[in-house]
């Protein structure tokens, strides 16, 4: 009876008994380790770094563009160097973004900004071009023009791919952009080129109208796709090797 009686009251110990947790949940969340914090505060310097390196080489390209582009008549070389002149601006965004404790919050408002300054500069190198073409001026040869083409054809592939590397391993989207923008620069310097040496070897003073005209039809892609919030490349959330454009 003894037995009997004392069995059935050692049960409910039994299942009452307290289980010890893990000491790490599987949900908790990871945290970075400090080499990973490292890491990213460089790559922050260094997109900072490349984005004052553009705003400062751009500064001097608009204002050689823009000077050499009035004397000469060119519309091509005006339109570029306002073309530099919102490189410039997109530079200034990043170091603006940067300083912000959350730069993502900045970042729909900064391709705001950058987009309406393509349209303005592609409606103002679109009504001068067919300006130039109505009236038939003729722009004096560039030689500053043409050596200011050549060294942005130089300068601009590298600064372009240094900044594009950078924002895909920080996986930012404006870094990204504004490498992009550096990229387009360089077509921009192509096309110019190729419109001013066709004006002073050849005389077709109508290559350089032409020109601008296809200075603005960039200027007017990348500022839609600015304003959609569309950057080349861009990262997403699936990883930073992401790239549904084909454009890397």
């Amino acid at each position: 009876m003894t037995e009997a009686t004392n069995s059935p009251r050692q049960l409910p110990i039994a299942i009452g008994e307290p289980r010890l947790l893990p000491l790490t949940s599987p949900l908790q969340k990871v945290q970075p380790s400090a080499d990973e914090v490292a890491r990213r505060r460089r790559l922050g310097r260094r997109a900072q770094i490349l984005a004052g390196t553009s705003v400062g080489y751009n500064v001097v390209e608009a204002a050689v563009a823009i000077a050499a582009g009035t004397v000469s008549g060119s519309v091509a070389l005006v339109g570029f160097g306002l073309d530099s002149i919102v490189e410039v601006a997109s530079g200034l965004i990043i170091l603006w973004q940067f300083r912000s404790p959350m730069p993502e919050t900045r970042e729909r408002r900064a391709l705001r900004l950058i987009a309406l300054s393509f349209f303005g500069l592609a409606l103002y190198v679109s009504f001068e071009s067919v300006r130039s073409l109505v009236t038939g001026s003729a722009p004096d040869a560039s030689g500053v023009g043409i050596g200011l083409a050549i060294a942005s054809l130089i300068v601009m592939p590298v600064l372009s791919a240094a900044q594009r590397r950078t924002g895909k391993a920080l996986q930012s989207n404006s870094v990204v952009a504004d490498g992009t923008q550096t990229l387009l620069c360089t077509y921009l310097s192509a096309v110019l080129l190729v419109g001013l040496v066709l004006n002073a070897t050849l005389g077709w003073s109508w290559a350089d109208p032409i020109a601008g005209l296809v200075i603005a039809a960039i200027a007017l892609r990348e500022g839609i796709q600015a304003w959609q919030g569309k950057g080349c490349c861009a990262p997403t959330n699936a990883g930073a090797h992401a790239c549904e454009d084909g454009c890397c």
